[in-house]
């Protein structure tokens, strides 16, 4: 792995869609985006700010989430998602997140992320280690 430097940045975007709503998981809830598809899309910008220092086969992986969701989106609002690498310990990183919709911020927060190989995690899993 290269070194990550702070600062470094990654985006993912999404329209929103019936399958990212509330609806899609429950008929009683209103059609608005979705808690866990907005981490997702943040889990994903993370992810895009990272892996340009992955070598081999390393990618990141998610460790830990804080975040908040503020406020409703509906269907066929752009979503963007944000995220910058803002502090490294050993062996995690901390990125900071965002996410807006056309008009506004709908969530912000931190997450956690850690570099891993695919093959030694494979076999870690196949070992009944992970």
């Amino acid at each position: 792995m290269k070194p990550i430097p702070l600062g470094s940045r990654g985006e993912a975007e999404e329209t929103v869609l019936f399958e990212h709503t509330l609806t899609a998981h429950h008929p009683d809830l209103p059609p608005v985006y979705s808690t866990p598809d907005m981490i997702r899309l943040m889990e994903t910008a993370a992810f895009h700010a990272m892996h340009p220092y992955c070598e081999g086969d390393e990618i990141s992986v998610g460790t830990s989430i804080h975040v908040e969701h503020r406020a409703a989106s509906g269907i066929g609002a752009r979503i963007k998602a944000e995220a910058t690498v803002e502090a490294f310990d050993g062996r995690f990183y901390t990125l900071r997140v965002s996410a807006r919709d056309d008009t506004q911020e709908i969530g912000r927060g931190t997450v956690g992320r850690a570099i891993v190989s695919i093959s030694k995690f494979l076999k870690k899993l196949g070992d009944g280690k992970v």
